[in-house]
């Protein structure tokens, strides 16, 4: 996969090497907090989740109970899940292997 030419400049490069700085989930709160509003974090977590329960086969009705989201913004996550650049198909497996990580035995 290459890089979108319309995305990368080095401004885009350094706010990436700044979240691959980012050492635990306190930390991340912490920069995320200063360099997004309330409303643009909210916002790419639901579009996290939304990705999420396309992949497990959630119905649309069910993912704009639960989220909140529109129908535009889940075809819109739909169209990246299958057609995008691939982000959503490298971390959800990722983040479902943390959390099994995560829970106690």
């Amino acid at each position: 996969m290459s890089i979108n030419p319309k995305l990368q400049d080095p401004h885009t490069d350094q706010l990436f090497r700044a979240v691959l700085a980012i050492e635990n989930l306190e930390e991340c709160y912490q920069f995320f907090e200063d360099i997004c509003t309330i409303s643009e974090l909210k916002a790419m977590a639901q579009r996290l989740e939304v990705a999420r329960m396309l992949k497990n086969g959630t119905i649309y009705d069910d993912i704009v109970t639960e989220t909140g989201a529109s129908t535009a913004t889940i075809s819109r996550v739909k169209r990246c899940l299958y057609y995008g650049a691939d982000g959503y198909k490298m971390i959800l497996p990722r983040l479902e292997t943390t959390k099994k990580e995560e829970k106690p035995e």
